[in-house]
């Protein structure tokens, strides 16, 4: 057995997890310390943060330094892997060019690495969830935007710089909601946002008709349209609201089917909006996938509900530290 901590850096919250890995590769989370992130909100009193918890975790479970394995970090990016910086996320203003693993490594001797939090949700998810026991698998976030890790050929793959896995930036159409900053995006259409975005559109013109909608009385209501309400209206038998869903698992199918073109994989593993409206989504995804993909790549490709759900992010940077000790 092998214990692990894990640093979560996140734009709202902060974590320090301290689990243990067992023979049979599965873990389990001892102790964990969480922070809002506004409450520390620069590296220099972030970092020492989790320099204290790491010491107060260790004493609460009579652990040395010592006894643990590893240490991974999951962060959004960009950020430098290789070399272990954090790059100026937009999520956590001042922290640019952070080198953190070599803060960790002077203070602690451990084994330590970081991954971008896509990065971190896909090991997690293929070490510990839906896709455990692949070799090749990817995970999509679909939050309140898209982000992707890639596992291949039984590794982790980031790319030259790690920008492996940025399928939220393909475009799909030549119009449509805008996500990572580009309409028509897979992450315009596959998102939180982006499904916020398509409703407004598709409320706007049924209010300017007159007609009504169950879940948008007025104009003024626009932009409190979210996707779980949009999700709400559809779960209820809502026709607009059905029809979003349909829009969004069309282009689904079609982000997708690129994807298992290229990549090939046996699993695709999605988080978040498709693991609590997947049911909504999947007749359209389907009828596009069956279009798209080439069959004999799409026949061997499962496209399952993440697994760890709300824990994801516990898991992630445990996994990330697992990774780094099998590496």
């Amino acid at each position: 057995m092998k214990n692990l901590i894990g640093i979560d850096i996140g734009g709202t919250k902060c974590a320090v997890i301290l689990g243990k890995l067992d023979n049979n590769g599965d873990i389990k989370i001892l102790g964990k310390e969480t922070c809002l992130t506004a409450d520390y909100p620069s590296p220099e009193e972030m970092i020492p943060y989790f320099e204290r918890t790491i010491n107060k975790i260790l004493e609460d479970h009579k652990l040395r330094t010592s006894d643990i394995g590893s240490l991974g970090i999951s962060c959004g990016g960009p950020l430098d892997s290789r070399n272990g910086i954090i790059m100026s996320p937009p999520n956590l203003p001042g922290w640019d060019d952070i080198h953190i693993v070599n803060h960790f490594y002077e203070r602690l001797s451990l084994p330590i690495a970081i991954q971008n939090d896509a990065n971190a949700c896909a090991l997690a998810e293929w070490k510990f969830g839906a896709g455990r026991g692949t070799m090749n698998m990817i995970f999509i976030t679909f939050g309140t935007g898209m982000g992707s890790g890639l596992i291949l050929d039984g590794r982790l793959y980031s790319g030259t710089n790690d920008n492996a896995g940025e399928i939220g930036h393909l475009r799909l159409d030549n119009f449509g909601p805008v996500g990572y900053g580009k309409s028509g995006s897979f992450e315009g259409f596959c998102s939180g946002g982006g499904i916020a975005q398509l409703a407004r559109t598709m409320v706007t013109e049924k209010l300017q008709m007159g007609q009504k909608v169950s879940f948008c009385e007025k104009m003024s209501d626009l932009t409190s349209i979210t996707a779980a309400i949009v999700a709400e209206a559809a779960n209820n038998g809502d026709l607009l609201a059905l029809e979003i869903y349909e829009v969004c698992g069309t282009y689904l199918g079609k982000g997708l089917s690129l994807v298992i073109d290229i990549l090939n994989p046996e699993c695709i593993v999605i988080g978040s909006i498709f693991v609590r409206s997947g049911h909504l989504l999947i007749p359209s995804m389907e009828r596009e996938l069956s279009r798209e993909a080439l069959p004999h790549a799409r026949k061997v490709c499962r496209i399952v509900p993440a697994l760890l759900n709300e824990q994801i992010g516990d898991y992630a940077s445990l996994s990330v530290a697992a990774n780094n000790l099998s590496l």
